[in-house]
């Protein structure tokens, strides 16, 4: 992943790190064995299916909850995607099973393979894409039983605790928890800009899983890391997309491929 926002305030200070943010997709060479551990987890191989959580009916979000509750109630919705040599999540986000995710996990992809939290799979197609927000929708060609998407949307604060569910480094249904630590964050090169800075810890593999807020709320989707080190470790920083702008990110999308990579 490759957009690391800064300040208008402090932009020197943020511009070393923004020139090494890392997109999520874990791909090529050695990482090829992290999307077949990703597929192998998911597909009961490994002692961290039991994780998975059991997909039930959609509740309304009302109240906080505990850190292991938004687990339990956005759990069932969130995907393994597997694309070519990318492995990234998703995230259910309407009755009809239309998941949403970031672009640069599918960019290029021509076989799109999801694993659903019961171990469904599929595959998928690009309904939409937007290279210059991050995102894209996914359309499965087959679906679970029980399609539970998540609700999307919230508001967002400074401080305010967020939890992040995905598939770093291929082990499935990750649980990480933090704080918002800034809004309205910009990528160096003005590319993408009013980004989530969060520090609930996410690596390659998390890119287009959601960020969720304390009553289980979609507010964002997860699209990049600071990557000082340049060694793609967790350094602290990530940033979403906020939902409400990767909902209107099918104005002027475009097939995969199309488009500057961000």
């Amino acid at each position: 992943m490759d957009h690391v926002p800064q300040e208008a305030g402090a932009a020197e200070a943020q511009r070393a790190v923004a020139g090494r943010a890392r997109r999520f997709a874990v791909g090529g060479g050695a990482l090829v064995v992290v999307a077949v551990l990703a597929y192998w987890l998911g597909s009961g191989g490994g002692n961290g299916e039991g994780a998975a959580p059991r997909p039930s009916a959609t509740p309304t979000p009302s109240a906080t909850l505990t850190v292991p509750d938004v687990f339990k109630r956005v759990g069932p919705s969130v995907v393994v995607i597997q694309a070519g040599r990318s492995l990234g999540t998703g995230v259910i986000a309407a009755e009809d099973g239309t998941i949403l995710t970031a672009y640069h996990v599918v960019k290029g992809a021509k076989n799109v393979n999801l694993t659903f939290a019961d171990g469904t799979k599929a595959k998928a197609v690009v309904a939409s894409s937007n290279p210059k927000l991050d995102v894209a929708a996914l359309k499965p060609a087959g679906l679970p039983e029980i399609v539970v998407p998540a609700t999307l949307g919230g508001g967002v604060t400074v401080g305010a605790p967020v939890v992040a569910i995905g598939n770093p480094l291929g082990l499935t249904y990750s649980v990480s928890t933090g704080v918002v630590s800034g809004l309205n964050r910009a990528a160096e090169d003005g590319d993408l800009s009013g980004l989530i800075q969060f520090d609930a810890s996410v690596n390659p593999g998390s890119s287009g899983g959601p960020l969720l807020d304390a009553r289980g709320l979609v507010i964002g989707i997860v699209v990049s890391i600071a990557d000082p080190g340049g060694d793609e470790a967790f350094a602290g920083i990530a940033f979403a997309v906020p939902i409400g702008v990767a909902l209107g990110g099918g104005e002027g999308d475009g097939p995969p491929g199309d488009g500057p990579e961000i």
